[in-house]
């Protein structure tokens, strides 16, 4: 498991650079920081989503997602390691099918929103958006891991789903967008 951390700072990054898992040091701004700041971002989000009342079939699945995106942002701190696999990919398909099952067809676009924890598995859903956004950057420059992108394509129309089935817990609606509403 490697070494645990007794002292939490250590002044090396006080230059603006960051120790990556293979001992490298690369700047803060540099494309593979920013995948791995997107990710640990939404794995706090997802997070902050698991303190509040979701159900049991929302809360099972996103627990094993944090823990899955802990790997991924192990993968992004190795370059070369490859941890996301396509089976995960897979069980995503899998629980989104599922949940999506349930509920009614879309007909209109819909907004963020409704219930808190909605909303807040909406917000997972952008910043989900973002990651996916920093890691094809990140592959602009850098060969990763194909799955990864996949994992967190399919990741975000997971948490769309999850969105509009904690609505539907909540007994809300969606909240349909309105075109040109306030013209």
């Amino acid at each position: 498991m490697g070494h645990r951390l007794s002292k939490i700072y250590t002044r090396t990054g006080d230059d603006g650079t960051t120790g990556l898992g293979d001992g490298t040091r690369v700047k803060k701004t540099s494309p593979r920081v920013e995948a791995l700041g997107a990710v640990d971002e939404l794995n706090s989000i997802i997070g902050l989503l698991l303190t509040q009342d979701v159900p049991e079939n929302i809360r099972a699945p996103l627990t094993g997602i944090q823990h899955e995106l802990f790997d991924l942002g192990g993968e992004l701190s190795i370059p070369g390691r490859t941890a996301i696999t396509e089976a995960q990919i897979e069980r995503l398909e899998a629980t989104l099918d599922q949940l999506n099952a349930g509920l009614s067809p879309l007909k209109e676009f819909i907004l963020p929103g409704g219930a808190q924890t909605s909303a807040t598995c909406h917000l997972a859903r952008a910043v989900c958006r973002r990651a996916e956004r920093r890691i094809h950057a990140l592959a602009e420059t850098e060969k990763i891991n194909p799955a990864a992108v996949k994992y967190l394509n399919r990741l975000s129309d997971l948490l769309f789903v999850m969105a509009r089935v904690l609505n539907a817990s909540a007994g809300r609606g969606d909240v349909l967008w309105q075109p040109g509403k306030n013209r």
